[in-house]
């Protein structure tokens, strides 16, 4: 199993590794919370998939201490050192469903029929928001730093998760998605088509 310690450990805790740091994740939950907030759509409860070492919970509790956090992993010494239920996205459902579902650099890692799975499983556990994080091949040639980056992914395009995603979500902007079944409506250009 590659999420283990020592993969957390390089690419999200070294100051000297790692892709960026808590005052930088900060700035994104941040981010995706108030743009949740201006559309008006509810934030009681979140999951966050592929959890790593709990960011996001953190923040929450930080920041929104009344929202409900659910988040996952797959290797159990991170799950028990990170609070994290053990799950694998590309066979797990909750019974329930979530105002915000965060998705944040996990899909690439898997093939193309678990790939396909977990994008269908994240959906049927949404009811509101996803913000989805996944490197591209594209993003892998032009934009990341190779020298902090986990380059063990399968390298797809964009247009393959979006043909995936926009079966179940509109694309909001900035890595954020919502719910088809969801009752928000938008302004023309705050969604795409």
């Amino acid at each position: 199993m590659r999420f283990d310690e020592a993969y957390y450990e390089k690419f999200y805790l070294d100051p000297g590794t790692r892709i960026y740091g808590p005052k930088h994740h900060e700035t994104l939950v941040t981010a995706v919370t108030s743009l949740i907030d201006w559309f008006g759509g509810d934030l009681d409860n979140v999951l966050d998939v592929g959890a790593g070492v709990g960011r996001w919970k953190n923040w929450f509790k930080k920041h929104r201490p009344e929202v409900e956090v659910t988040s996952t992993e797959l290797d159990p010494a991170v799950c028990k050192r990170f609070g994290h239920e053990q799950r694998d996205i590309t066979s797990w459902r909750a019974r329930r469903r979530f105002d915000l579902v965060v998705c944040q650099g996990v899909i690439p890692y898997l093939g193309d029929r678990d790939a396909a799975a977990a994008i269908d499983n994240l959906a049927a556990m949404s009811r509101g928001f996803l913000y989805f994080e996944a490197i591209t091949k594209r993003d892998l040639e032009e934009v990341c730093d190779t020298s902090r980056t986990d380059l063990h992914v399968h390298k797809r395009t964009g247009e393959w998760y979006r043909k995936r995603l926009l079966r179940h979500y509109r694309e909001v902007g900035a890595g954020l998605f919502y719910a088809r079944r969801g009752k928000l409506q938008f302004f023309e250009l705050e969604a795409l088509p």
